[in-house]
């Protein structure tokens, strides 16, 4: 799997498209919701630049030995940990767990794989508080 630089856009949108993979498959709703919200230009990549991460993401999970599709997230505890390590900007990681959750809620339902990433960004950013107000509107 590709390392990108600390808190980078790149590293930001493997986020995402690890949100938009979770559930097992990349949905329309999903790729409009992109689209509609202009998230590549809210993590400053142009709208290319983020579909080709994605596919980029996509391929690196194909070539990978600890892709798990069968489970209810496609990387592995370690994996996951890394990729949320290469975000370590506070505001970053708030703007992140927020497109995140509304992405996985673009479809009307939040699979296991999706609320699997959500809660692996909110217990390894430390953001249990920014869960809540997010959840009650707050």
């Amino acid at each position: 799997m590709r390392s990108y630089p600390t808190n980078s856009p790149q590293a930001a949108a493997r986020i995402v498209a690890l949100t938009v993979v979770a559930d097992g498959d990349i949905g329309d709703a999903e790729i409009e919701w992109l689209d509609r919200l202009a998230v590549h230009e809210q993590l400053g990549l142009a709208r290319h630049e983020l579909h080709a991460l994605l596919d980029t993401f996509c391929e690196d999970l194909l070539s990978s030995d600890q892709l798990r599709w069968a489970d209810a997230c496609p990387v592995d505890e370690r994996t996951l940990a890394d990729l949320m390590g290469e975000i370590q900007d506070p505001a970053i990681r708030l703007k992140l767990l927020r497109l995140c959750v509304e992405l996985a809620e673009a479809d009307a339902h939040v699979a296991e794989g999706e609320s699997i990433v959500l809660g692996a960004a909110v217990e390894h950013w430390g953001l249990h508080r920014e869960m809540l107000r997010t959840s009650s509107g707050n």
